[in-house]
C-alpha cells in the first residue's frame, strides 16, 4: 500500500480513537434531578474585632423554627413566614422579580429573555428563589458584629427592613431600605441595577449609640442543595468560580463536601484572602451569580458547605469597620446575577471587574476557544444565523490552514507520481525490508517529499474539533440558536430521524441518549457519513484487506458516533469535509494527478457485486 493511504489511515484512526475514548468515558450529560432540603435558616456568627481583619459570617444554621437575627427570634418556619413578608418589585428590560424585606434578600429573580425550552408556553428561566422553594437560591447582605455588639444589634438573615425610598427597583430608580436597631445604630441599604445583570449594593451605618462600634460588611450567595438541572459533565464546570488577584479557581459542587472543616467558619470551607481584586460566586451551565467587591478592595473570599443542611455558600467578607460615635460609614459592592453572555461579561470586565470573562468555562484549549468564539460571535453579528455562521467560521479556519493543507496535498500528489518507482524498488529488493525502507527514504529525499505531511491537516482538526465542541456546548449564544427548518437548537443533537421522515412528519425524535436515538440517526449525521465516504473516494481503496475494511467502516462508525453530538458541531464537520474534498481535488488536479472519484465509487460497488456472486 502506498504512503499516501498509510498516512490517511493513520490520521483517521487516530482521530477515531480520540473521539471513541472521549465518547465512551464521557457520554453526553443527562439531567440529574435532586431532592432539595428547604427547611434551613441562617444565623450570623460573631466575627473578628480587629481593625483591618475580616469577620467570620453566616454559616448555615440552626433549626427552621428558631432563626436568630437582628431584631430577635422568629418563631415561624421560613415556609410560613415567606407568604406574609412585604416585597419590593424588580423590573428591568431583562430581569423581573422581587426583594424580600425579611433580611433584604434578593431571592426572586427571573430572566425575561430566556425560556426553559422551545415550547410556545415555556416559562422564563428562574435564577433565584426564596427559602421554601425546592430550589432555594438567594443573595443576602449584612454586618457581622464586632466587640461590644451582639447578633441582635446588626441586621441579619431575618431582619425586617422598611422601605425608605423607591417603589420598584429598575435602571435609574434605586431602592433604599432602612432598619433602626433601637440602640443608636441606623442601617441603610441602597440597591441599584443596570440594564443587564449587575446590581450595586451600598450598605451604610450611622452610629449615635454614644460609643465606637466595630462590624464587618459581607455578602452571601446561598444555595439549598445542588441545581436540579446539574449536568455533571466533565467538559463543563458547574459550582464555585472565583478570582483572587488574577488567579482563577473552580470547584465543582460534588467536591465541596471534601473541604476541610474550618473552625472559624464552623463548616467545611475554603478561605482565600484577596489583596485587591476578586470575585466569587456560583456558575451553572448558562447562568451565574457572583459577589463582586469594589476594585482595589481587600476581602475574604469563602466557599463553604454545610453538610448537615446540604447548603452551598459563597461569601465576600470585607475588613472590619470601626465607626466612631456620631460618625457613619458605607461600603459599596456589586452582584452579577444573570446569563453568561460573552458581550455583557466582556463589557463588565472592561469597566473594572478583573478577569470576569474567565467566568465562562473556556476549557483546556482556551487559547483556541476564546478567539474561535470571538470570531464566531462577530460572524453571527453580520449574518444573524448561527448555522450559517458556523459554516462561515469553517471557511475561515480552512483558509487559515490552507498553506499547510496545500503543502500536504502537493506532497500527497507527488507521492502518487512516485508510486511506480516505489513498486519497482519493492520488486528489486524482494523480502529485504531494510533495503526497501532505505531506498524509499533516499527517493523521498531526492524528490523532496515528506511522507508524513499527509497527516497534518487531519491531526490539526483534533484540537479545533474539541474547541468548537466546547464553544457550542458551553456558551449561551448557541443555546436554542436556530438554523432553519427543524434545526431550531444547534446546541442539541439533530432532531430529525427516519421515524419522522427526517423532519417531514410532526413526530418527535427519540429521547437523546437512547438506543433508538443512536439507531435512527438524523439527516445531519447521514450527510456527515456521506461526506467522509466521498472524501475517501479521492483515492483508490488500499489493497490490504484489513485496511480496506477499516476504510469501508470508518465513515459510518463516525456517522453514528457523532450523531449524538450537538448538531452545530455536526454542521461544522460536514462543512469541513466538503471544503477539504474540494481543496484536495483541485490541488491534486493542479499537480497533474486527476482523482478518479466516480471510478473509485464504481469499483467499490463492482467489488460488492463480485462478492455477492
Amino acid at each position: 500500500m502506498d504512503e499516501q493511504n498509510k498516512n490517511l489511515i493513520l490520521a483517521t484512526v487516530l482521530s477515531f480513537m480520540v473521539i471513541l475514548v472521549w465518547f465512551v468515558l464521557f457520554p453526553p450529560p443527562e439531567p440529574d434531578p435532586v431532592t432539595q432540603d428547604t427547611s434551613v435558616s441562617e444565623t450570623i456568627a460573631q466575627g473578628d474585632t480587629a481593625q483591618g481583619d475580616t469577620a467570620s459570617v453566616p454559616s448555615t444554621a440552626q433549626s427552621p423554627a428558631s432563626e436568630t437575627s437582628g431584631g430577635g427570634t422568629v418563631t415561624e418556619t421560613p415556609e410560613q413566614s415567606q407568604a406574609d413578608i412585604p416585597r419590593v418589585a424588580i423590573d428591568t428590560p431583562r430581569l423581573t422579580g422581587s426583594i424580600s424585606l425579611l433580611g433584604g434578600r434578593i431571592d426572586d429573580l427571573s430572566l425575561k429573555d430566556y425560556r426553559v425550552s422551545l415550547d410556545e408556553d415555556a416559562k422564563i428561566v428562574k435564577l433565584l428563589s426564596p427559602v421554601g422553594d425546592d430550589t432555594a437560591y438567594y443573595a443576602l447582605y449584612g454586618w457581622a458584629p464586632g466587640t461590644g455588639l451582639t447578633l441582635d444589634d446588626v441586621p441579619g438573615a431575618n431582619t425586617e427592613w422598611s422601605v425608605e425610598n423607591g417603589v420598584t427597583l429598575s435602571p435609574g430608580s434605586p431602592v433604599s431600605l432602612i432598619w433602626d436597631n433601637g440602640k443608636g445604630l441606623i442601617f441603610r441599604r441602597e440597591l441599584a441595577i443596570d440594564d443587564n445583570y449587575l446590581f450595586t449594593i451600598t450598605q451604610a451605618v450611622e452610629n449615635t449609640s454614644g460609643s465606637p462600634v466595630s462590624m464587618a460588611p459581607y455578602g452571601i450567595l446561598a444555595r439549598h442543595g445542588t441545581p436540579k438541572d446539574l449536568k455533571n459533565f466533565f467538559i463543563l464546570h458547574e459550582g464555585v468560580v472565583s478570582m483572587a488577584d488574577g488567579e482563577l479557581t473552580e470547584t465543582k459542587y460534588k467536591n465541596m463536601p471534601d473541604f476541610e472543616i474550618d473552625p472559624r467558619e464552623g463548616a467545611r470551607a475554603e478561605v482565600t484572602q484577596v489583596e485587591a481584586n476578586g470575585w466569587i460566586g456560583f456558575t451553572d451551565h448558562f447562568w451565574m451569580s457572583t459577589l463582586i467587591p469594589s476594585s482595589g478592595s481587600a476581602f475574604k473570599s469563602v466557599a463553604k458547605y454545610d453538610e448537615q443542611r446540604d447548603i452551598y455558600q459563597t461569601e465576600a467578607v470585607l475588613p472590619t469597620q470601626i465607626i466612631e460615635n456620631g460618625a457613619s460609614t458605607s461600603v459599596t459592592t456589586q452582584m452579577f446575577a444573570g446569563a453568561k453572555e460573552w458581550a455583557v461579561i466582556r463589557d463588565y470586565e472592561k469597566n473594572g471587574i478583573q478577569g470576569f470573562i474567565n467566568s465562562i468555562d473556556w476549557g483546556w484549549f482556551f487559547f483556541i476557544t476564546k478567539p474561535m468564539f470571538w470570531l464566531l460571535h462577530n460572524i453571527n453579528q453580520l449574518i444573524g444565523n448561527m448555522g450559517w455562521s458556523i459554516i462561515g467560521l469553517t471557511l475561515i479556519i480552512k483558509a487559515l490552514l490552507f498553506p499547510l493543507a496545500y503543502k500536504s496535498y502537493v506532497s500527497m500528489a507527488k507521492m502518487k507520481e512516485l508510486q511506480p518507482q516505489i513498486e519497482a524498488l519493492k520488486e528489486s529488493a524482494g523480502d529485504d525490508r531494510q533495503k526497501v525502507q532505505k531506498g524509499m527514504m533516499e527517493l523521498y529525499k531526492k524528490e523532496k517529499v515528506n511522507p508524513a505531511a499527509g497527516c497534518l491537516p487531519i491531526l490539526m482538526q483534533i484540537p479545533i474539533f474539541f474547541s468548537l465542541y466546547k464553544v457550542i456546548f458551553v456558551t449561551i449564544e448557541l443555546r436554542q440558536a436556530p438554523w432553519f427548518g427543524p434545526f431550531q437548537d444547534l446546541s442539541m443533537p439533530d432532531p430529525t430521524t427516519l421515524m419522522n421522515l427526517f423532519g417531514l412528519l410532526p413526530i418527535s425524535a427519540p429521547e437523546p441518549g437512547s438506543i433508538m436515538a443512536t439507531a435512527f440517526i438524523g439527516i445531519l449525521p447521514l450527510l456527515l457519513g456521506i461526506s467522509m465516504w466521498l472524501q475517501q473516494k479521492l483515492n483508490p481503496a488500499p489493497s490490504d484487506p484489513t485496511q480496506k475494511m477499516i476504510f469501508a467502516w470508518m465513515p459510518w462508525v463516525f456517522m453514528f458516533m457523532l450523531g449524538r453530538f450537538a448538531s452545530g458541531l455536526v454542521v461544522y464537520w460536514i462543512a469541513n469535509n466538503t471544503i477539504t474534498f474540494t481543496q484536495q481535488y483541485l490541488i491534486m488536479r493542479s499537480q497533474g494527478f486527476k482523482p478518479d472519484v466516480f471510478g473509485n465509487i464504481k469499483s467499490t460497488f463492482e467489488r460488492k457485486k463480485k462478492v455477492e456472486k
